[in-house]
């Protein structure tokens, strides 16, 4: 039988868009943070200690704490910022299994005969990110990631923990149900009906109590997670399946106009990153959250996959007048959008503008400026806000 030996890390960055805030404002940092605007999108670790929350309201953030300092959201930041720390992951080790824009797994088994041991790699990593990047970040240690992420998560804000193969349960069984990765409010309200409160409580109950309760596949991947059994591998090499972003808008009431632009800023930042990729997508979902927090979705796939920001756009905005009726009765709080079924743009099969004038240099035109001059170079005019933008005066005749 091979050695287990922990070799997975889970890193984490601490608070990321409000770190990222506080690094680049010398007057923010050590003050309770939340970026966003009618909703929370972010929240520095001081505010946290206050009750602040992501996708809280920015009255009840300003409620809880009294002296909070919202900020706007600067994304090109944050773009700029996951590069840079990614770019020190890859030099850590090749493999590397990135889960969103301020997480990652680092499978270092293969550096044990060459480098030192990955609890020491660890500790590099993070002196690397801190003196290179400017931005703490949290690495969890252990044989599997869902442990590596776990001890990532209890070792928090800017920590490094270790979870030795032959300490597991020791680890895992105290921590309360919530500490779990993928055991949502819904899934923990249910288990504390019963009486369980940690992850030792599940580990008493066989697999069939546990499939009774949460269904068969839950309750096979709790079984499976309070007893050590997840997957031990960290995936590589896997394309992308989609790419999104979203925009909360706060309460309203808005007008359809502003939803409309906000959705349309949308979609031009995430066609821009998916031709930077090189990439083509089949399908446009549309995200809403409303006032009373439930949330939907509507879809809508393309008969050839394009990179094209107008066919996006068009689909874009009839996904949004299909959802019109929902909108109005509950409100908008939050808009997104998201480009799935991507593609190699290698093999992008050409429509004919049979139709009407082809954009597609429109979009290269575009993409070129945002290259050259950053990406708030250029902005839909519908998005400026009063005194926004620029005036130039009008030459004679």
């Amino acid at each position: 039988m091979p050695e287990r030996r922990s070799t997975i890390l889970h890193a984490d960055l601490d608070a990321f868009y409000a770190s990222v805030e506080q690094r680049d404002d010398p007057r923010l940092r050590g003050r309770p943070v939340a970026v966003g605007g009618g909703v929370v999108l972010a929240a520095s670790y001081e505010a946290k200690r206050q009750g602040v929350r992501t996708a809280m309201g920015g009255r009840q953030a300003r409620a809880l704490c009294p002296g909070l300092i919202i900020v706007r959201p600067r994304f090109d930041a944050y773009v700029e910022a996951s590069k840079a720390v990614f770019e020190l992951f890859r030099r850590t080790t090749p493999q590397v299994q990135g889960v969103s824009i301020d997480e990652a797994f680092l499978d270092v088994a293969g550096l044990h005969r060459i480098d030192v041991p990955p609890l020491q790699i660890g500790a590099r990593l993070r002196d690397w990110v801190r003196d290179e990047v400017g931005l703490p970040i949290t690495v969890g240690v252990a044989r599997t990631p869902f442990l590596a992420k776990v001890a990532s998560r209890v070792a928090k804000p800017d920590g490094l923990l270790l979870v030795p193969p032959d300490a597991e349960e020791a680890f895992l069984h105290p921590l309360p149900l919530e500490q779990l990765w993928g055991v949502g409010e819904i899934t923990a309200a249910k288990l504390h009906a019963y009486g369980l409160w940690t992850a030792g409580d599940v580990a008493a109950l066989p697999q069939s109590v546990l499939t009774g309760t949460l269904g068969p596949a839950a309750g096979r991947h709790l079984y499976a997670v309070v007893h050590g059994q997840t997957p031990a591998t960290v995936i590589t090499g896997r394309p992308r399946g989609s790419i999104g972003a979203q925009r909360a808008i706060g309460h309203g009431p808005h007008e359809d106009e502003f939803v409309r632009a906000a959705l349309l800023g949308l979609v031009d930042r995430v066609c821009r990153r998916m031709r930077t990729g090189h990439r083509t997508a089949r399908t446009v979902v549309l995200r809403l959250r409303f006032e009373d927090y439930t949330k939907a979705t509507r879809s809508r796939s393309m008969p050839q996959a394009t990179a094209s920001g107008e066919q996006i756009a068009a689909a874009a905005l009839h996904l949004l007048d299909s959802a019109a009726p929902l909108i109005r009765s509950r409100g908008i709080t939050l808009v997104g959008i998201a480009l799935t079924g991507l593609e190699s743009d290698e093999f992008y099969q050409m429509v004919l503008p049979l139709d009407g004038p082809d954009h597609s240099g429109l979009d290269a035109a575009l993409d070129g400026v945002s290259a050259r001059f950053g990406t708030a170079a250029l902005r839909r005019a519908s998005l400026l806000r009063t005194g926004d933008g620029f005036a130039a005066p009008q030459l004679p005749d």
